[in-house]
Order: C-alpha cells, then sequence, then structure tokens
C-alpha cells in the first residue's frame, strides 16, 4: 500500500444521504476514491472519480436502493495509478468483489435504460409503432415513468435536492444526468 492509502476499515462511514437530504457535498470538485454501501453496510460498489460529489449522485439515480452509506478517500494530483491501487485495494480488503464491480457493473456505470423495464403494455404499444417517432414518444414516456419512479424513491429517503435528467438521452430510452 502507498503511504497515502487509508485502508477501508479505518475509514469513516458518511450518510449518502443526510439530515438535511443532500449528499456530501464537501466532495465537490474532488478527487477521490469512493465505497458505496447499501443499508446494511455490505459493499455495493467502489469506484474513482474526478469529482466525487457528481459521481455520488450518478450512482444514487441508477441503484437508488444499494445507496446509504459511503467511504471517501481524496487525494490532491489527479493520478488514475494512484487511484486505480486505491480502488484495486479496497476490493482486495473487502475478501470479495462487489456486485457493481463485477456483474451489476453496468447497472452503476452506464446511464439507465428503460427500455429493460418495460411494461406489457409498453412493449406492445412500442412494437406497434410503425414510424420511428412514434417508437421515441413511447421510449421518452417509459423513460419519464422510470424517472418519475426513480425521484419517487429518493424523494422518499428524504433527497432534497433538484435533479435534472438529459432530455436528450431520453428520446433513446435511456436516464443520466444532465
Amino acid at each position: 500500500m502507498t503511504a497515502q492509502t487509508t485502508s477501508l476499515s479505518a475509514l469513516e462511514y458518511i450518510p449518502y444521504i443526510d439530515e438535511n437530504g443532500e449528499l456530501p457535498e464537501q466532495y465537490q470538485g474532488k478527487i477521490g476514491v469512493y465505497a458505496i454501501f447499501d443499508q446494511e453496510k455490505v459493499l455495493q460498489f467502489v469506484g474513482y472519480s474526478r469529482d466525487v460529489y457528481l459521481s455520488l449522485k450518478q450512482h444514487v439515480v441508477r441503484q437508488p436502493q444499494n445507496c446509504y452509506w459511503v467511504k471517501i478517500q481524496t487525494i490532491d494530483k489527479p493520478s488514475r495509478a494512484v487511484l486505480e491501487s486505491i480502488e484495486k485495494g479496497w476490493i482486495e480488503q473487502n475478501g470479495t468483489v462487489p456486485s457493481g464491480n463485477g456483474d451489476d457493473k453496468e447497472k452503476w456505470t452506464q446511464p439507465i435504460n428503460a427500455k429493460a423495464v418495460m411494461t406489457p403494455d409498453e412493449k406492445v404499444n412500442y412494437e406497434h409503432q410503425i414510424e420511428e417517432i412514434g417508437q421515441t414518444k413511447v421510449l421518452k414516456n417509459v423513460a419519464r415513468r422510470v424517472e418519475s419512479e426513480i425521484l419517487a424513491v429518493l424523494q422518499q429517503r428524504g433527497l432534497q435536492m433538484q435533479l435534472r435528467f438529459n432530455p436528450k438521452l431520453k428520446e433513446e430510452g435511456l436516464l443520466d444526468l444532465k
């Protein structure tokens, strides 16, 4: 381990959403590695970012049911080698690869694909659209439905911040923050 690496177990758990309904704002613009835990403090995902706060915002939208606690180590100078080393070390310390770094990585790192959660009625409606514009309209509506479900879950958890999804991606049936 490098001198600047802190072991995962030595870091404090930080609530993902604090008592004011905010994400840990002190990490806005900070470079670092973060470990995300579910409600039972089981490690779900380890990642690194040039802006930890923005990454945490994306993850809570993509995986709201798995983002309850976070541990963060920041570094002063961007160094992919250092960040990757810390990430790898934390995963090793965990003993097993968290699902978010294994089979479920796409769910943590890629835009939400609303097509994958279409209802049977939405699928039929989509498939019966003859023109592309009709399919786009259906995809947009599915994306809006999924977006409102995500926002409802986060509101129930007490999240107060405004979240804006990229409207262009909705036309493709994808959800990601703008």
